[in-house]
């Protein structure tokens, strides 16, 4: 039922933004370098990864998709960000917002499933070495890169599919950025079919992921814990990073997910701004250097790239 005061709006406001005087300079500053910083460490490493032929393996490949997918979810943050900071007027077009949710909503999505498939590449790895190479052949790694893309976003299109004709009664968003289920507890017609969707994906799609990572990572440690000292060493150096970016990743996740259902007024502004953008902004950052600093391979390429940049500077 349709209440008679709801119509569509062209545009939502968002209202999660702080009234901060001449120190909007400041934090425009602060966001634009963490931005800055963000898209020069992913794009490092993915140049380092396609440039190289040594890291034309399973898990880089992985990686340079995961770098990707951080370098689009930033791009779908940063920019509105950093113009909604300097501006006096937090507003959002409809469609430009619709456009947001798919972005950010895609990008979280492709990252949970890049995780989820790192983990089994490493279960193939270090449970079934002798296999690895027969079972992780490049078509396979295309394929799976392919529908770490291809799934999540019918997945997001499907939902707003069924969010964007909904009758709204109100259009503000108390949040900096534009959220979907924001936008449909601000309806008014029936918004059964959309929470009914909502959990299937989740009990189907990221349950089902879920059980995987588990279900990889309690093999890896059972090899871990009956091998010998150099198998334990192999296994922690590959999977440690692996595990403190879904950690990271998770952590951030349930920041926004108690932030947007519950009742967060008691909390200080700026610290709901932060949970809320936790997932968006840290992740991108952590990332890059958890992996650079971690794995071996991938750290003795950037040093010796390092080391003949500065030694062709000094000749």
């Amino acid at each position: 039922m349709i209440a008679g005061n709801a119509t569509q709006f062209s545009h939502f406001t968002l209202s999660g933004y702080l009234d901060t005087g001449n120190l909007k300079y400041l934090f425009f500053t602060i966001v634009l370098s963490l931005y800055v910083v963000i898209v020069f460490s992913n794009l490092l490493l993915i140049v380092l990864i396609c440039m190289n032929r040594s890291l034309h393996e399973p898990m880089y490949l992985f990686l340079c998709s995961l770098f990707v997918n951080e370098l689009y979810g930033s791009t779908g943050l940063f920019p509105h960000l950093l113009a909604q900071i300097l501006s006096d007027i937090h507003t959002i077009s409809t469609t430009l917002c619709f456009l947001q949710i798919f972005s950010l909503f895609s990008y979280g999505n492709v990252q949970y499933f890049t995780i989820a498939i790192m983990s089994y590449d490493r279960y193939l790895a270090i449970c079934h070495p002798l296999q690895y190479n027969t079972r992780m052949t490049l078509s396979k790694v295309t394929m799976l890169i392919v529908l770490t893309w291809l799934y999540p976003s019918i997945a997001v299109c499907v939902m707003i599919s069924l969010s964007a004709p909904l009758q709204l009664c109100g259009n503000i968003i108390n949040k900096v950025y534009c959220d979907n289920y924001s936008v449909v507890k601000l309806a008014c017609s029936d918004t059964s079919v959309n929470n009914i969707y909502g959990l299937i994906y989740t009990f189907i799609t990221i349950m089902g992921l879920l059980i995987l990572i588990c279900y990889t990572y309690i093999k890896i440690l059972k090899i871990c814990s009956s091998g010998s000292k150099q198998t334990r060493q192999k296994a922690l150096s590959t999977c440690a990073p692996h595990l403190a970016s879904l950690l990271n990743f998770s952590f951030g996740c349930i920041f926004e997910i108690v932030q947007s259902r519950f009742n967060m007024n008691s909390v200080p502004s700026i610290l709901r701004i932060f949970l809320s953008t936790y997932f968006l902004t840290c992740q991108p950052l952590f990332n890059p250097l958890v992996y650079g600093l971690n794995i071996s391979k991938l750290r003795d390429v950037c040093k010796s790239l390092l080391f003949r940049k500065l030694l062709s500077i000094v000749t």
